[in-house]
Formats: structure tokens, sequence, C-alpha cells
């Protein structure tokens, strides 16, 4: 059997190709309704979110100048004689609120009976977080460094500065120690 082809051009197949085709152009259709969505949603949020940023930053603004106005005020001679004298009673009422007692029985329960105290200085950060600085004596440097560590492992006492010492000598049998600890008194 011979083929015969009556037809001036060759029969194709092209139907699977158009069928193809038609289905991406339509997956391609539908990706870029999608996207369209997807920036004009992202668009809307965008000036949103500079509708926002502008009010935070007319708020911020009108602050700032609120701010400048009462720095302004408080720079003013009359009024940094009171600031000064506030400053002053409160830093008395800080000083005023340290427990010396509660000081004293809390280094007794870590103080070694062959460690002596000869001074302590109690100061208070910005923070109101006390630390003492306290000057030791004793009879030889490890009992001294077995009181640092006794400081150390306390929970009311923090960490723990050896900052200067001075060794015995003929006129002086003792061994001092500077030492500076947090101390969690609350004020």
């Amino acid at each position: 059997m011979i083929p015969i082809n009556l037809a001036r051009e060759p029969f194709r197949r092209d139907r699977p190709i158009l069928v193809a085709s038609v289905s991406v152009g339509v997956l391609l259709v539908f990706s870029l309704a999608f996207l369209l969505w997807i920036a004009a949603t992202e668009r809307i949020a965008a000036a949103q979110t500079q509708a926002q940023l502008t009010s935070t930053n007319a708020q911020l603004t009108r602050i700032r100048a609120e701010q400048a106005k009462l720095d302004a005020q408080t720079r003013r001679p009359e009024y940094a004689i009171v600031f000064d004298r506030n400053t002053l009673i409160n830093e008395l009422i800080r000083r005023k609120a340290i427990s010396w007692t509660r000081i004293f029985s809390d280094l007794g329960t870590v103080l070694p009976e062959n460690v002596r105290i000869t001074s302590i200085r109690p100061q208070v950060n910005a923070l109101d977080q006390l630390s003492l600085d306290m000057t030791v004596e004793a009879d030889a440097a490890p009992q001294v460094l077995g009181f640092v560590a006794k400081l150390e492992s306390s929970t009311v006492f923090g960490s723990t500065e050896v900052s200067n010492f001075t060794s015995q000598n003929q006129n002086d049998p003792y061994v001092h120690y500077r030492i500076s600890v947090n101390y969690a008194q609350k004020l």
C-alpha cells in the first residue's frame, strides 16, 4: 500500500501543540493577574506604612519641640538652683537609705575570724546599685583570698575586685588588701 495524500500540504498533528500553548498562555495570564494583585497589595501597604511614618515623625517633631522648650526652661538660673538643691537632697536620701546594720550583719556571715575590716565605704551608682569599697587586713594573704572566695560565693555579695595590697613589714605584721565588692542591698 502506498499512501496517497491528495492535499496540497501534508497533514500535521498540531492539536497537542495548540492545546499546550493555550494552557501555558492561560497559566501566564493567571500568573500576571496574581503578580499584579500582589503589587497592588504591596503598594497599599507601603502607602499605609508611609502614612504611619509621617504621623510618627510629626509626633516626634512635636515631642522634640516640647522637650527643647522644657530644656530651655530648666536651664534658666532660677531653676538651676532648685535642680542643684534637689540633686543634693536626693543624694542625701540615697546615702541615708544604706543600712549599716544590714551591711555588718551580711559581712559577719562571710568574714573569717582571722580577717579584720579596717574601713568600709559604700558607693551608690546611677542605677541605685550599691558597692562596698573595703580595706581588710590579715596575718597572711591566703586568709584574705579565702574571704574573697566567700564573698564571691555568697548570694548577697557579687563580683569582687582586689585593687591593691600591702605586704607585711617590720612596722606592720599584717597584709592589707583593698577590695571592691558589689552588694545586693535594695535601696
